[in-house]
């Protein structure tokens, strides 16, 4: 009887182990791609996500009347600075309905040290699985699969833990 149970256990033991491997390897490959987008940055300059390919990278869809998005604008810039020169980038798309010089005026006056893009006819939220609400925030990984989608403010902790995970990751 001994026998039986110490084999019941080692089983068991044995199907956990199983089951968990495979809720990991779902959980890491199992991402969705990040969509093609082409972000039209202040400056002019044309950015796409082809070119970020083999970088971790942040796109944040903000409005300078969404009161969270302001909230949180210092916090972003602080994640930025912690991961700048580390393969990592970082875009704040402004939405369609903001008013242009609203968006210059705040990028100018914050300093704000990412590449900003206004998304002039809607089409990068749509892209990006039709973004409606501020502020979303898209974790990308170096290959072009998106990490986590955050609706609202995030927690900047995690989202710290997840970007050195993803930017100490081979692929």
């Amino acid at each position: 009887m001994r026998i039986r149970t110490r084999f019941i256990v080692a089983a068991g033991v044995a199907a956990a182990l199983v089951a968990v491997a495979a809720t990991a390897y779902v959980a890491l490959t199992d991402r969705p791609a990040a969509p093609d987008a082409t972000f039209v940055l202040l400056s002019g300059r044309k950015l796409t996500t082809a070119q970020l390919r083999g970088k971790v990278y942040l796109v944040n869809f903000w409005a300078t009347s969404c009161a969270t998005c302001i909230k949180e604008m210092p916090q972003m810039i602080q994640t930025d600075q912690r991961f700048k020169g580390r393969d990592f980038a970082f875009v704040a798309v402004a939405m369609s309905y903001d008013p242009p010089d609203y968006v210059a005026q705040y990028a100018r006056s914050r300093h704000l040290p990412f590449e900003v893009a206004r998304d002039a006819d809607g089409s990068v939220a749509r892209a990006f699985f039709g973004v409606r609400l501020t502020p979303t925030t898209f974790l990308v990984d170096k290959r072009g699969r998106i990490v986590k989608r955050i609706l609202g403010e995030p927690d900047f902790p995690e989202l710290d833990r997840l970007i050195q995970r993803e930017l100490a990751s081979s692929t």
